[in-house]
């Protein structure tokens, strides 16, 4: 069967199974009010009489590991909701869980190694390759049969992505709080917490080592020289004049400091 066709059958077995698997709760309770009727009901009418073509647009799903450009030890779990533009363009919107509840943390645009090889040098910076996410197993499509997804990940793995949060849940932020950050995702082994990737597997049912060895039939490109910027120490990132933003992780930080100070 043609890969246009296995990439046809993907999309539809999404649509089909929904998210498959287990589902991710978000960690965040937002504060506010509990919806009225009366706001019940008028969720309940645009979802009957409102036509959504964007968002139903939205039918791949893809669950993978992001971390923050110039912090790779706070990185966290992303599912992605995915629209494919044509051959060469994909954009998601990243969630923090799989349910109706989950919470917009940001997007990412995913381009084919073609159109990012005509990107400005500075431009480059600002996205990451997808080679290890693929060929680790990390990055998955739940729901799909295996065939549908191996071929899906074909397509994937000689892309590039570039990602911006925008809600920091992973800070247990319960608002948007802060400003935008520019994501990452990982290139090597080891630099994913195997804790998260772990807890991951076992709450969608998957098996990342058993997808590792499954796709090392896939290519592995070579990847553009400009991507990746953070591993030659070209870190870019918007200042949080708000410090909202990993004021956890540098609480976290100063707490091992000093226990590591104590005697």
């Amino acid at each position: 069967m043609l890969r246009a066709e296995w990439m046809i059958m993907a999309f539809l077995a999404v649509i089909v199974s929904g998210c498959g698997g287990g589902v991710t709760e978000s960690d965040v309770e937002t504060p506010g009010r509990i919806e009225s009727g009366r706001t019940q009901v008028l969720d309940t009418g645009a979802a009957i009489l409102q036509d959504k073509p964007p968002i139903d647009a939205l039918n791949a799903y893809l669950d993978g590991f992001h971390f923050y450009n110039g912090k790779i030890e706070a990185q966290m779990e992303a599912h992605h909701y995915c629209s494919i533009l044509n051959e060469d363009v994909i954009q998601c919107v990243i969630f923090d869980g799989s349910v109706r509840e989950a919470k917009i943390m940001g997007v990412e645009y995913i381009v084919s190694a073609d159109l990012f090889a005509e990107l400005p040098n500075a431009e480059k910076a600002l996205w990451h390759s997808h080679v290890h996410e693929v060929k680790s197993g990390s990055l998955v499509a739940p729901g799909l049969p295996e065939v549908a997804e191996h071929e899906l990940m074909a397509k994937l793995v000689n892309t590039y992505g570039k990602t911006w949060h925008t809600w920091h849940t992973d800070q247990d932020l319960d608002l948007p709080l802060g400003v935008p950050q520019l994501m990452m995702g990982f290139t090597q082994d080891y630099q994913a917490d195997p804790d998260m990737v772990a807890q991951r597997d076992q709450r969608l049912d998957i098996d990342s080592a058993a997808k590792r060895v499954n796709r090392q039939d896939l290519p592995t490109p070579v990847v553009d020289a400009g991507a990746d910027a953070w591993q030659r120490g070209r870190v870019i990132q918007l200042p949080d004049p708000t410090g909202q933003v990993h004021a956890d992780h540098q609480a976290k930080d100063r707490d091992e400091e000093e226990n590591a100070s104590s005697p």
